[in-house]
């Protein structure tokens, strides 16, 4: 597990639980605000660490891929708090992004996780974690976590603690 500095993280995950597992040590560590851009090609595992980050976050409700329906919200338990989860994979035109609402919600008090960031980079806070996932082959997946921002940095850390003991 490459630690290459204060802003970026190396590592691979071996299996589907695996990354789950990951996702669910971010997801406890998400504040109101936070921004985790999930970026990869189709089958690289977004979904299967958003599925992680949610139930780290503490939603009782199940977490799909929004690639339809675009938005899901993931209310938490304990404080009602919304996890947005946002798929931009079909987002191809300015009329797309703008009538989907996604600029109210970056602006709202939860916490929002991007599928497809890349198709709406201009709307993005400076201030998030982007992590990269790249498909090796059916089980393994290489993540490469960058934080962009204070805020996501301090993100970064806590992630290396809780997930790896560094």
């Amino acid at each position: 597990m490459p630690i290459l500095d204060k802003w970026t993280l190396d590592f691979i995950s071996s299996n589907v639980a695996q990354t789950e597992r990951l996702g669910v040590r971010l997801g406890e560590l998400l504040q109101a605000h936070d921004l985790i851009c999930l970026s990869g090609e189709l089958g690289a595992g977004k979904t299967a660490l958003a599925r992680g980050v949610g139930r780290g976050w503490g939603t009782a409700l199940r977490v799909t891929s929004p690639t339809f329906t675009l938005v899901n919200e993931y209310p938490r338990v304990h404080d009602g708090l919304i996890l947005y989860h946002i798929d931009c994979y079909r987002l191809e035109t300015a009329v797309d992004i703008e009538t989907t609402g996604i600029a109210e919600i970056l602006d709202s008090r939860g916490a929002v996780m991007i599928e497809w960031p890349e198709h709406i980079t201009p709307l993005l806070s400076k201030d998030a974690l982007w992590i990269t996932l790249t498909y090796l082959n059916e089980t393994r997946r290489t993540l490469r976590v960058v934080a962009k921002g204070e805020r996501s940095a301090e993100l970064l850390e806590q992630f290396k603690r809780s997930a790896f003991g560094v």
